[in-house]
């Protein structure tokens, strides 16, 4: 213990110096690690069915682009080969008159039909946090997305305004770091009416009648499963061949867009990433080696007394050991408590801007252990050289 403490005093600044660089490496290392979370999490979501859209008219909602997608229409694309469920869906901003629309703050409502299983192969069912997710017959409740729940204050019970109805909020999604996070998810017969109260162009058509349509032809979209053994792609283009007046989204072209989409964002963390980890490196390298360096003297008087090479390395190597474990879990400590402290702040608008992952801390530890480690032992190598005259020497 008394060791410890001496280590601890005698090399403060060093662990200073490295505490400062790994936390800036795991802060800009979180800020990626969200990035990628966004990224995988989207991936997983629009992999795992084939979203197909109506065309036509409507204010604009989510991958539909306001269009509206008959029931009729969903008939012939259940009856494609290789197609194994279609829920239809219903997508819409929450508020129509923000320029937010389909940016990664965007507010949704999404309507599900209840009476369908979901047919995403990764989601049969949104993971929910606190409460239940929809039922078939339920009316005028719904479930919210972590981060729209955070905005907003809202916990399983609370009533939340919709176009002039309350609903009850009976589930709060987990925090999937990606588009569900801000979602409304409501019934879908609740969806449409909520779409008829938001489209002025589609409030005129209905009661113009110039249309014939139902209560089952008000979807601006479905989600899509497929058959074992099938290839979704595959299964997609049949349906852009053999469905007339649709927008199919080819999964794996839908995949690469969400990847483009934020590639230079990915690359503009990946490169400050870089830089920050030789920055960070070589201050903690010059660190380490510099506090090696300054105990010159004593190692010469050491190795006059007569300790060896190997005894020298290894007093070095354990008190490098030491120095590097307290240095990185404090610089993790400063990461953590401003990634906390900034993602409490954003929080009450339901952002979220870092994610310390477990792969991230590790490491985040070891690259702090072995590099000054390393620093320690060429540090060492060059003190060991010198005769113990020349250290002592050059140490007075």
């Amino acid at each position: 213990m008394v060791g410890l403490r001496r280590i601890l005093h005698g090399y403060a600044f060093a662990i200073a110096g490295i505490a400062i660089g790994v936390a800036g490496l795991v802060a800009l290392g979180a800020m990626s690690e969200r990035i990628v979370r966004f990224i995988e999490g989207g991936d997983r979501f629009v992999l795992g069915q084939i979203s197909v859209a109506g065309r036509g008219m409507g204010m604009g909602a989510g991958f539909t682009a306001g269009g509206l997608l008959p029931a009729a229409t969903i008939r012939k694309i259940a009856a494609v080969q290789g197609v194994a469920g279609v829920q239809p869906q219903i997508m819409l901003p929450l508020n129509p008159s923000t320029s937010q629309f389909m940016t990664l703050t965007q507010e949704l409502v999404l309507g599900l039909d209840l009476s369908v299983p979901m047919p995403n192969r990764h989601y049969r069912e949104l993971p929910v946090r606190a409460g239940r997710f929809l039922r078939a017959g339920d009316r005028y409740r719904a479930v919210v997305g972590a981060a729209f729940a955070a905005s907003r204050g809202l916990r399983v019970g609370s009533r939340l305004p919709l176009e002039g109805v309350e609903y009850e909020v009976v589930g709060i999604l987990e925090r999937m770091l990606t588009a569900p996070d801000r979602f409304v998810i409501v019934p879908i017969e609740d969806a449409r009416e909520q779409w008829v109260a938001k489209d002025r162009l589609l409030r005129t058509l209905l009661a113009s009648g110039a249309v014939a349509l139902t209560a089952a032809d008000l979807n601006t979209g479905a989600a899509v499963g497929w058959r074992d053994a099938e290839d979704p792609d595959t299964v997609a283009r049949r349906l852009v061949a053999e469905v007339s007046d649709v927008n199919v989204q080819i999964p794996s072209e839908l995949s690469r867009l969400l990847r483009s989409s934020t590639a230079f964002f990915s690359a503009l963390l990946g490169g400050i990433g870089a830089l920050a980890l030789v920055i960070g490196g070589l201050s903690l390298a010059n660190t380490m080696a510099a506090a090696v360096f300054e105990r010159i003297r004593d190692f010469g008087v050491k190795r006059a007394l007569g300790a060896t090479d190997l005894d020298l390395a290894g007093e070095v190597l354990g008190e490098a050991l030491v120095v590097t474990v307290c240095g990185g879990v404090a610089g993790l400590g400063l990461a953590l408590l401003l990634g906390v402290s900034v993602d409490a702040w954003a929080g009450r608008s339901g952002q979220q801007l870092f994610h310390f992952s477990t792969r991230l801390v590790a490491a985040a530890l070891a690259f702090s252990i072995l590099l000054g480690a390393a620093a320690a032992a060429w540090a060492t190598f060059r003190v060991v050289r010198l005769s113990p005259a020349e250290a002592i020497r050059r140490g007075a």
